[in-house]
């Protein structure tokens, strides 16, 4: 193969359409915009329009509220962190942060910090210092004989 020989597969490009260029072409008079009216003019932008009847999207109510300053956790689930340990990704005696997790390639974002879930089961005695930890998680971790220390300013959930 050489440079000057490269093209487009067959059929991977198509001709753009002439519109407006005489009846014989198929697309002439009205250039495949019907006939009169509002949509065979140009600038036409009618999305939600409804005929001057209120809007589908203005008769119904709003609802919810985006926080603007949410904080966004990873959700690591015990039998996760269970499988990276024996994998030798984490190692048992430091203990289990963000930056160690990420090292680990067990969270891939460090977003706003880590939350431990209670999916799964953890044998390795482990000592966490995370963002949040569930109930069942925390159970867990002290039941194989771990700890969990929250840091941050979030809250356990």
């Amino acid at each position: 193969m050489k440079l000057n020989e490269i093209r487009d597969n067959e059929g991977a490009t198509k001709n753009r359409m002439r519109v407006g260029r005489g009846i014989g072409s198929g697309k002439g008079k009205t250039g495949g915009r019907g006939v009169k009216g509002q949509t065979s003019r140009t600038g036409v932008a009618i999305k939600g329009f409804e005929g001057g009847q209120m809007p589908l999207h203005r008769r119904l109510p709003k609802r919810g509220f985006n926080k603007p300053n949410a904080i966004e956790l990873n959700e690591v689930n015990l039998g996760r962190i269970q499988q990276a340990v024996e994998a030798g990704k984490l190692d048992k005696s430091a203990p289990i942060t963000l930056e160690a997790l990420l090292a680990a390639g067990v969270v891939s974002k460090p977003r706003d910090g880590v939350k431990i879930l209670g999916v799964g089961e953890l044998k390795a005695k482990l000592s966490f210092q995370v963002n949040g930890a569930s109930k069942s998680a925390v159970a867990a971790i002290e039941k194989a004989g771990g700890s969990v220390t929250l840091v941050g300013a979030v809250a356990q959930a």
